[in-house]
């Protein structure tokens, strides 16, 4: 399985409201519920009003698309990273799966994965 760099510095964090969102920026992950709206997006590009942001993450992605019917993607690498203490945040897309982790880790859970089958790519 393809595992590609996501090469941005990104900071996840929680907005009030919309107003502030660029929907015209090149990355960025918005959800709402009832309870909050997040936003995950280039460190760069995070609105100056925020509630709670949380800095330093970098991200790779499952490359390709992945059928829904696949099951265990995510829990596998996630596993593989727990068991080496390296946190997660996960985010799915329609396509695919993308895993953030804090910075200070990146490279070490790029070189874990390796050695756990995975392929990186830049």
């Amino acid at each position: 399985m393809l595992l590609k760099k996501i090469h941005e510095n990104l900071t996840v964090c929680k907005l009030a409201d919309f107003s502030q969102i660029e929907l015209d920026k090149e990355l960025y992950f918005l959800s709402k519920t009832d309870e909050e709206i997040s936003l995950v997006c280039k460190t760069e590009d995070t609105p100056s009003q925020t509630i709670e942001r949380e800095d330093d993450w970098r991200a790779f992605r499952i490359q390709g698309v992945l059928d829904f019917s696949l099951i265990g993607i995510l829990s596998k690498l996630s596993s593989i990273l727990a068991e080496n203490k390296i946190g997660i945040f996960a985010i799915s897309t329609f396509n695919t799966d993308y895993i953030l982790v804090k910075a200070k880790d990146y490279e070490r859970a790029l070189i874990i994965l390796a050695e756990a089958g995975y392929t990186i790519i830049d």
